[in-house]
């Protein structure tokens, strides 16, 4: 199925195209937002495919599995390739609300479109030494993004970020090493069949916990997470919002991947651990999101705290978890994303996002408030909106695996981050301020923030036909056979 190769190849061909057409940045911003379309409609293409006929396999020349380089899309990274479309489109449209000349000299655009390739590639193989391929093609391209600017701020979060994350690099190679010597191979669907045979006593711990180690430092689990407020806040908002809408979960993703396939009758001490690490980082993020008084730093540390929410589910291993945590990885990733573009807005009229010199937006910009005011109150988690509908479905999750302490910690951090969410809106856009405005918040960032809370709306609206697709993807991860069928051509 050669629709498969898109998601790659649409960015991938766009970064060159770029790279000859860079000393006209209005031009490359056009390209940009013409092949983020692209990319939304061939991510929406797979979708369709899978949703109709089942996991789609792609083996690059011809070459069968488990000796050649292959693709596969099944229900999550379908749902999750289209959230990348939804992204690419969100971020190009918002470079029209004006990048820096410097950065775009340097090659703003061209990255941008490497990244995306980088997110779709980790999505779409089925080969786990490939995934750890597309994790350094987006390891480059974002610490090249970082760095752009060179201020001391943006060179310190920048070598902050690449060093941990060429630890955790460090980690996931060493596991597949250990990985490929005991098994013989790495591809995803043949390791899923040929892992209960030859296993070693006290070999699946070993793997379990370097690759818990190696995927929570990229999703910014406790106690790895430090990182990620100390280098998120520091970009410009479009780049922050694509970092934070997908580079995190793609961490998510490499965890929930490599735990259904091999670790689903694991120890029981993982499973544990897991849970204790999630249930850290969502109380540890939100009591910082409290302390905190800049709005990106807000942002940051709920973006730690919630991504606590869906490894909770995962450890728990049941459908309606999983179903649940999948739910909730789709609302996050639009509504950070959206927030962090409205970070982007308050940095325009007032050159800053200290919440001391923010208020006085909704009546000053009154339109501007209610579209911001639709992702605020779904991170905060406000019935009926996306983020409600997504912790329902978490805590009955937990609930229904009888892990009530996980349920109880998912309540006290929802009503954490509703305090966090709650305090922010007031601060930024309820109360007067006696700063004045700078400039306009700009038509193109506006247009790009309605685009994506009319995304959360529809998610919110369409909840009950979302939750059913996601729960069948939940069951295609638990049930493997299928996978290891298809991917490996009959063979099981």
């Amino acid at each position: 199925m050669r629709t498969l190769v898109l998601p790659i190849i649409v960015p991938m061909g766009t970064a060159a195209i770029m790279l000859l057409t860079r000393r006209w940045p209005a031009l490359q911003r056009w390209i940009g937002l013409a092949s983020a379309i692209a990319l939304l409609a061939s991510t929406a293409a797979v979708f369709g495919r899978v949703n109709s006929g089942g996991i789609q396999v792609l083996q690059i020349g011809g070459w069968p599995a488990p000796f050649g380089i292959t693709l596969v899309a099944d229900l999550l990274s379908a749902l999750l390739l289209v959230a990348v479309g939804i992204v690419a489109v969100a971020v190009s449209g918002a470079a029209f609300a004006g990048v820096d000349p410097r950065r775009e000299a340097y090659g703003y655009h061209p990255l941008i479109q490497i990244l995306l390739m980088g997110v779709s590639g980790a999505f779409l193989t089925g080969d786990f030494f490939n995934l750890y391929v597309w994790f350094e093609v987006m390891l480059v391209a974002s610490f090249v993004l970082m760095a752009l600017h060179r201020n001391r701020a943006q060179l310190d979060a920048a070598f902050k970020y690449v060093t941990i994350n060429l630890i955790s690099s460090s980690i996931f190679l060493t596991a597949l090493g250990l990985l490929y010597g005991v098994a013989g191979t790495l591809n995803m669907a043949d390791l899923a069949r040929t892992w209960p045979s030859v296993q070693r006593t006290g070999m699946d711990a070993v793997l379990a916990v370097l690759f818990i180690v190696a995927f929570s430092i990229k999703a910014g689990l406790f106690p790895l997470f430090f990182w990620l407020p100390a280098s998120y806040h520091t970009p410009p908002a479009a780049i922050g919002a694509v970092f934070a809408g997908l580079l995190t979960k793609v961490g998510v993703y490499a965890l929930l991947r490599i735990f259904t396939l091999l670790f689903q009758d694991g120890p029981s001490l993982l499973p544990a651990m897991l849970l204790v690490m999630s249930a850290a980082t969502m109380v540890i993020g939100l009591i910082a999101a409290q302390q905190e008084r800049d709005f990106r730093r807000i942002l940051s540390f709920n973006l730690v705290g919630h991504i606590g929410y869906t490894t909770a589910s995962l450890a728990l291993l049941t459908p309606a978890a999983l179903a649940g945590a999948i739910f909730y990885v789709l609302h996050h990733i639009i509504v950070i994303t959206n927030l962090f573009l409205v970070s982007g807005v308050l940095l325009r009229l007032r050159r800053t996002t200290d919440m001391k010199s923010l208020g006085g937006f909704y009546a000053s910009h009154p339109v501007f408030a209610a579209i911001a005011m639709v992702p605020i109150f779904s991170l905060a988690g406000v019935p009926p909106l996306s983020g409600f509908l997504g912790k329902l479905a978490i805590l009955e999750g937990a609930f229904a695996a009888g892990a009530y302490w996980v349920g109880g910690v998912v309540l006290v951090v929802g009503l954490l981050t509703l305090l966090s969410m709650g305090r922010t809106w007031t601060e930024a856009f309820w109360q007067p301020s006696a700063e004045p405005d700078r400039t306009t918040p700009g038509a193109p960032l506006l247009i790009v923030i309605s685009g994506l809370s009319l995304v959360t709306l529809a998610i919110s609206w369409l909840a009950g036909p979302l939750f059913d697709i996601t729960l069948r993807a939940a069951h295609q991860l638990l049930q493997r056979d299928d996978y290891i069928r298809i991917v490996l051509g009959g063979t099981s």
